[in-house]
């Protein structure tokens, strides 16, 4: 029994670093990195560089900035596509590390997973904030971003305390993710088409409607001359 809760703390670790970072990295670290550096979570060695002042300064300043980006419309789309090539990759190093000093194969397994669920988790806040930004008033995007925060750190103090419930809630994240998933790229579509008309992409000509007379089309009657 001792066992499996170790094994179900790892595994809530790994899936919570990764997760977490796919919504907002910066805040991922700092919630780790302060309870490691304040003794109310005793860190995997691999996570425990995040519990040093220069990163915890520079994942602080990321933060702020990040803070601000992520409630102007417009902008937090433009910051989520930049983060792609950041989320992602960190996500899959952060649960790497939640793993500990364990066989590479282990690591590399978890890598692939915590890869593949930063992945999911960002396209989810990407994609509804591309949703969200079809309306012009900002409200919804603090709201979202304050939401997202939120999420991060309930979320990590789930799988740091609750391990088993975190996993739990981490499925039916997916499962809602995968369901969402077709109408969240409908809207990032359309999105993309009505950027592309106003870039100076030309819309789709429509058909000129031509009036004929339907006894004249019937009958191949030619109209008598005037």
């Amino acid at each position: 029994m001792e066992n499996l809760d170790q094994i179900a703390s790892i595994l809530a670790l790994t899936m919570g670093a990764a997760w977490a970072s796919g919504i907002n990295l910066y805040a991922a670290i700092l919630v780790l990195g302060m309870m490691g550096a304040t003794g109310n979570v005793d860190l995997p060695p691999g996570l425990e560089i995040l519990s040093n002042p220069l990163v915890l300064f520079a994942a602080g300043i990321m933060y702020c900035v990040e803070f601000f980006a992520d409630k102007i419309p417009g902008v937090d789309t433009g910051w989520d596509l930049m983060h792609t090539f950041v989320r992602i990759p960190a996500g899959a190093m952060m649960a790497m590390g939640a793993v500990g000093e364990v066989d590479p194969v282990v690591g590399l397994a978890a890598a692939i997973l915590g890869g593949g669920l930063a992945a999911t988790s960002h396209a989810a806040k990407a994609g509804s904030r591309a949703i969200i930004n079809t309306s012009p008033e900002p409200i919804t995007n603090w709201t979202a971003s304050v939401a997202e925060d939120v999420a991060v750190v309930a979320g990590l103090w789930t799988a740091l305390n609750y391990p088993i419930l975190f996993i739990v809630l981490m499925i039916l994240f997916v499962i809602l993710v995968i369901w969402l998933l077709p109408k969240i790229w409908r809207g990032i579509k359309a999105i993309f088409s009505k950027l592309r008309q106003f870039l100076g992409g030309k819309p789709p000509q429509e058909e000129k409607a031509t009036a004929v007379d339907p006894v004249l089309e019937q009958g191949h009657i030619e109209p008598p001359d005037k």
